[in-house]
């Protein structure tokens, strides 16, 4: 019988993909299977994450509540992968000594032998160098399930912010050689797959090897914005997303692309942090309020219709009431569709851990709150202001709370709700959006007359409806999906 694995992931899209690799090493080497139940595990990893203190004190609240399974069966592994890995290494099995195996996200791919090396010995093992871009050459052939997938291009970050431990957990940036990239992304459109995401810490610093010579002998480079041309030009990748991007390395190039490539996604992600000036210095985060504005301006002229997400650091140490009506300010003239905002979290290690901060925490809170609010009510307003129009939404699967319904997202990354046969899952399909709800939306999928049934459009992307059928939509109505014209 094959072994069992149970992987708890925290943190970011990076921390996903990892967990995906872990589970596809573990299944190439050992032929485990993975399950959601710990319980019935014979390997448990948490995949960790150190950006705030809360996540990464969760992790051990967590290895607590399976320290009795470990007593129950001696055999089980324990493993702790991930950025805090990264950070603390052995100090983690000091604090928990029945954990087995500590790994950093450089190392995931070494999985194995540190499980074998873990049993043979009877003695823990701890792994968190940086072997520079070796993971991705010793990852076994990828697996797929669903029709959207994360593709790593790079790792690590050489920005060194100074509130952010990631440079110290996952090294300096790395990219992926070009050709690399762009043969996962074709092995997973030959399986299916109809979405990528490409990811990195500052995913738009990409500086990948291509394949040619420069006159000095040197390899060649691919930028972000040559990388995502080539992706989107793979047979069967309908739509390219990326994930996170850092607004010093948003090149006009990059902003050009929106232009010239259709099934570019229309949404970015794009950390503000501050729209104080003076913070975003202490920050260091190497650009001002009005180059951020300038980024957000040139991609609206290329793209219309885009959607800017954003992440907000509220309560950064020095930080007055001016430098937070300053981003206040900011959010209200930009327009934000959705954002991830959290209290600033000194970590161990960082510059900005050492700064005097004699800011009140209620004050803190407090702020937090009033700019959760003011992004929530521009959310919602964006949310109202879709509704009547057609978007273009690939379908993922059932919905999460009504399996009888199917699901997707948007261009815009806004998840939409809509009766519809299940043979439109992996479909880019048009579907007229009927409400807002406060974080989805709900729909009706344009339909073709004749069989009463939601079909896909073909493969041109156009419907082609009678003159006489008018507009036909399903809709529902006591349960049951309809026809109306």
């Amino acid at each position: 019988m094959a072994q069992k694995l149970y992987i708890k992931t925290f943190g970011c899209q990076m921390n996903e993909y990892d967990s995906a690799k872990m589970a596809d090493v573990l299944a190439a080497a050992e032929g485990m299977e993975t399950t959601t139940d710990p319980a019935e595990a014979d390997v448990i990893v948490f995949n960790t994450c150190s950006v705030r203190e809360k996540a990464q004190e969760r992790v051990f609240h967590d290895l607590g509540r399976v320290k009795h399974l470990k007593r129950e069966r001696p055999g089980l592994v324990i493993g702790v992968g991930g950025c805090v890995a990264s950070q603390e290494g052995a100090a983690i099995v000091a604090r928990a000594p029945y954990v087995d195996v500590v790994f950093g996200p450089q190392t995931l791919h070494r999985l194995p032998a540190l499980i074998a090396a873990r049993r043979r010995t009877g003695k823990p093992q701890v792994d968190i160098s940086f072997p520079e871009i070796e993971k991705f050459d010793r990852l076994p052939p990828v697996r797929v399930a669903g029709v959207s997938a994360f593709v790593s291009i790079m790792e690590g970050c050489s920005k060194y912010c100074s509130f952010c431990v990631v440079p110290y957990t996952r090294g300096d940036e790395v990219s992926r050689p070009f050709e690399d990239v762009l043969t996962e992304v074709a092995e997973l459109a030959l399986a299916g797959v109809k979405e990528v995401t490409l990811l990195g810490q500052n995913v738009n610093a990409y500086r990948g090897e291509s394949g040619g010579d420069s006159k000095d002998g040197s390899r060649d480079s691919a930028d972000f914005a040559l990388l995502l041309e080539y992706v989107a030009e793979i047979p069967g990748i309908e739509r390219v997303r990326y994930t996170t991007s850092h607004p010093k390395e948003f090149t006009q190039r990059l902003i050009d692309a929106y232009v010239r490539i259709p099934n570019l996604a229309g949404h970015v992600h794009l950390p503000l942090q501050s729209g104080s000036d003076r913070v975003l210095a202490a920050m260091k985060r190497g650009y001002t309020a009005l180059e951020y504005k300038s980024i957000i301006r040139r991609l609206r002229a290329a793209r219309p219709d885009i959607a800017i997400s954003s992440d907000f650091i509220v309560g950064f140490p020095g930080e007055s009431e001016r430098d937070f009506e300053a981003t206040m300010k900011l959010i209200a003239e930009i327009g934000f569709g959705d954002s991830y905002s959290f209290l600033y979290s000194p970590r161990p290690g960082t510059p900005a851990a050492e700064l005097a901060d004699d800011t009140p925490q209620q004050v803190k809170q407090e702020r937090l709150a009033r700019l959760q609010a003011l992004i929530e009510r521009q959310a919602s307003a964006i949310s109202n202001a879709m509704v009547g129009s057609t978007q273009r939404v690939l379908v993922e699967g059932a919905a999460k709370k009504n399996p009888g319904e199917l699901c997707g997202r948007s261009s815009s990354n806004r998840m939409v709700n809509f009766a519809g046969p299940a043979e439109l899952v992996g479909r880019l399909v048009d579907i007229t959006i009927t409400a807002a709800l406060s974080h989805s939306l709900r729909g009706e999928c344009r339909v073709p007359p004749s069989d009463g049934e939601c079909h896909a459009p073909p493969s041109d992307g156009e419907y082609r409806v009678p003159q006489t059928a008018g507009e036909v939509r399903v809709t529902e109505a006591d349960g049951e999906a309809r026809v109306r014209q």
